[in-house]
């Protein structure tokens, strides 16, 4: 049986996106197969990694990458993150179910944090909303 395929797109494809990607392969990997990439990749964010890793997730081989670099990949679903990936995001085949799930930006919320912890606060926390939607596969992609 072939997998769905679902690419999470975000502007950096640094944080949401990469976790998104992560979660999808490690919960419903047997029905999905998922990538993520960014409209401006600027590589993974540590914090994510540490989030994730917190949770048993290893996105530490994960890269950063534009949507270009994933080739000749079709998509069943392409979900967006953030509103700059949803106004930016490029053409796609008309068979391509477009998706945006707007998440909180966890590197935004934590340029105000006081300390590492109120920083990683807003990551944990967006990091279980993540999990939390990837976990209502498929019948979140129908909403």
């Amino acid at each position: 049986m072939k997998k769905t395929s679902i690419l999470f797109l975000c502007t950096g494809n640094s944080c949401r996106s990469q976790m998104a990607e992560a979660w999808t392969n490690r919960l419903k990997g047997d029905l999905f197969a998922a990538y993520s990439a960014g409209v401006k990749p600027k590589g993974v964010d540590p914090r994510a990694v540490r989030a994730m890793g917190e949770a048993g997730v290893d996105i530490l081989t994960q890269s950063s990458k534009e949507i270009g670099a994933l080739g000749d990949l079709e998509f069943d679903y392409v979900v967006t993150l953030c509103d700059n990936a949803k106004e930016s995001c490029p053409f796609f085949p008309a068979n391509v179910r477009l998706m945006h799930r707007g998440i909180d930006d966890p590197p935004g919320l934590a340029l105000n944090a006081e300390n590492e912890e109120g920083a990683m606060m807003h990551y944990r926390r967006v990091r279980d909303e993540i999990r939390a939607f990837v976990e209502q596969f498929p019948d979140a992609l129908e909403d």
